[in-house]
Formats: structure tokens, C-alpha cells, sequence
């Protein structure tokens, strides 16, 4: 009797602590973006994590917070605990042109108060011209600016960004001027470009490529080393004899410093193991335009410590200053 009543204590225990740890491997990841819905970064992390509580066993959900370049949503991530539960999912320009254009204006320092966990999609920056202006390649547009000294301007979805400093470091590499005119957002910039209220625009090509093949606009140039796969017939800055080679445009996702590492490995794998999936790639390759490339918290932290490198005296050297 004795026996059996302590076997009864102890299955009655065990069954109280079951629910218990069932609960806690159930809580939900939250990955906040500091973008609005329905956006390029918003609709990159959705195809991933749309999969990842099939790998990980546990409930995903995005949590949109946009406002100041992604500031905001960053500021949550660091408030919240650094238990593997919240992530930041972010574009290149939050922890490399945030903190360089903005310093003294955030509470973080990207190397610092984050861990890199690792980057799922890359895609080119490139230039577009409308098709007015009867310009087809890089050096023909520079030549037009040349001749149209005080017409000539780049539009770019806002100031401060990877998109406005490769206008300025075009312009330098070039030896033309070449002012901004930033808009709030791509949409009305791709509208002015089509009708040739503006005469160039740097930004993602997701907004610009349908209106090259609709021959409204054409594509001069992109500003990565290499060709994209997914618009082969785009030429680079590059091969165009203009070195400007730093427009490749990126989405990672970060964790609080203090993180368990294994909680930060546990993600890594499973964003590997999802850009496995034939449907992931197909819907970020063919209907969002990026390639689905997967660099580990290594890669991507190697990556953006050259970002930061890279840019720094370029932002200086610009002159510009944050309102």
C-alpha cells in the first residue's frame, strides 16, 4: 500500500509538471519588423516565417512596429527578454545606416546590443530612367546629366539610406552633379519616374522591373558585383567602367545580446531549412524579386562589419546631417 501511494504522488506529480513544459515550448516567436504590412520587408518575412513553426514546433507570428527607418521596432527587441522568444527581422539599412547616420539619435549599437542570427535574401539596387528620356545605358545617362547641368537629379525613397549614399557615391565616381530628391517611399517615386517628373531613381528593383519590361522605364544599371540571376540582362555599374559596387541590399534577423546561443542556433537552422523549401524560393525569387540566399550569424555579422566599414567615410565625407 505504502508502494503504491508514493507511485500515485509521483505520477500525479509528473502529470502536473507535463502541462508546464508543453506550455513553454509552445510560446510564440515573435518576429518584429519595423516595417508596414504589405511592404518588401514585411512580405520577405512573412514567406519565411509562414514555415518556420512546421520546423521549429512552435507558433510564429510577425509583429509589425514600423516607424523611423525600423528604429522602433529595434527599440522593442533590446526592452524585450533575451530568451529566444523575440527576434528582429530587418533590411541592411536598419543596423548599418541607422547607426551610422543616426547615432546620436538611437539607444543602440547594432554590434553591441545585437547577435546576428543569420540573412535570408539579398537583391540589387540598381537605376532607372524613364523612357523619355531616351537613355539606355550608364554612360549615355551620364552624359545626358552632363548636358543637362540643373535638370538632372535621383530620386530615392527617402534620406539617410543605402539608396540615397549610392547616388552620392555615384555622382563622385562619375564626376557629375547629381542632387537628390527623396520621396516618401518607392510607389510615388516609380509614379514620377514613369512620367518623367524625375530623371533617375535609385531604390529595389521589385517596384521598377515591371515598368522596364512594360517599356515605361528602363533599368540602366545595378550596383552589385555580379549580374542578378533574376534580371540577367540588366548590366552591372561595373561592366559600365563606373566602380560603384556596393549596392546589394539584404534581410537578416537579430536577436537581443544575452541570448542563449542555443536558442539563436535553433533559429539559424531552421531559416536554413526553410529556404530549402522549393516553395519558399520560388515565392521570394519569382513574386518578390530577391534571391533567396542564406548566410549564417557568422557570414552575416562578417557582412555587415564590411557594411559599416565600407560606408562610414562615405556618409562623412557627404556632408549630410539628420534633421
Amino acid at each position: 500500500m505504502k508502494l503504491s501511494r508514493r507511485l500515485l504522488v509521483l505520477a500525479s506529480a509528473a502529470a502536473l509538471t507535463v502541462p508546464m513544459a508543453t506550455q513553454a515550448q509552445t510560446k510564440p516567436i515573435r518576429l518584429v519588423v519595423g516595417f508596414p504590412p504589405g511592404g518588401a520587408t514585411d512580405a520577405i518575412t512573412r514567406a519565411v516565417a509562414d514555415k518556420l513553426p512546421g520546423v521549429l514546433g512552435q507558433p510564429v507570428i510577425v509583429d509589425n512596429k514600423p516607424g523611423v527607418g525600423g528604429r522602433m521596432a529595434a527599440d522593442l527587441v533590446l526592452a524585450a527578454p533575451a530568451d529566444g522568444l523575440t527576434f528582429m527581422v530587418a533590411p541592411n539599412a536598419t543596423p548599418t545606416f541607422q547607426m551610422l547616420v543616426f547615432k546620436d539619435q538611437i539607444k543602440w549599437n547594432s554590434l553591441k546590443d545585437f547577435v546576428p542570427v543569420a540573412s535570408f535574401a539579398s537583391y540589387p539596387l540598381g537605376m532607372g530612367v524613364p523612357a523619355s528620356l531616351g537613355v539606355n545605358n550608364a554612360r549615355e545617362f551620364i552624359e545626358w546629366v552632363q548636358k543637362n547641368p540643373g535638370k538632372a537629379s535621383f530620386g530615392t525613397p527617402g534620406l539617410g539610406g543605402q539608396n540615397a549614399f549610392l547616388g552620392v557615391q555615384l555622382a563622385k565616381t562619375a564626376g557629375i552633379d547629381l542632387p537628390v530628391t527623396p520621396y516618401k517611399g518607392s510607389p510615388p517615386m516609380v509614379t514620377d519616374l514613369v512620367g518623367g517628373h524625375v530623371p533617375s531613381a535609385i531604390s529595389l528593383l521589385d517596384g521598377m522591373m515591371a515598368q522596364h519590361r512594360a517599356g515605361k522605364i528602363k533599368v540602366i544599371g545595378v550596383f552589385t558585383k555580379e549580374r542578378s540571376p533574376l534580371m540577367p540582362d540588366i548590366p552591372t555599374f561595373a561592366e559600365q567602367g563606373i566602380d560603384v559596387t556596393s549596392g546589394e541590399g539584404w534581410t537578416g534577423m537579430w536577436a537581443k545580446a544575452g541570448t542563449p546561443a542555443a536558442e539563436v542556433q535553433r533559429m539559424e537552422k531552421a531559416i536554413a531549412q526553410v529556404l530549402q523549401m522549393p516553395e519558399v524560393k520560388d515565392v521570394l525569387s519569382q513574386r518578390l524579386m530577391v534571391n533567396p540566399v542564406f548566410r549564417n550569424s557568422g557570414q552575416m555579422d562578417a557582412m555587415q562589419r564590411a557594411e559599416l566599414t565600407h560606408w562610414e567615410p562615405i556618409i562623412k565625407a557627404s556632408g549630410f546631417k539628420p534633421e
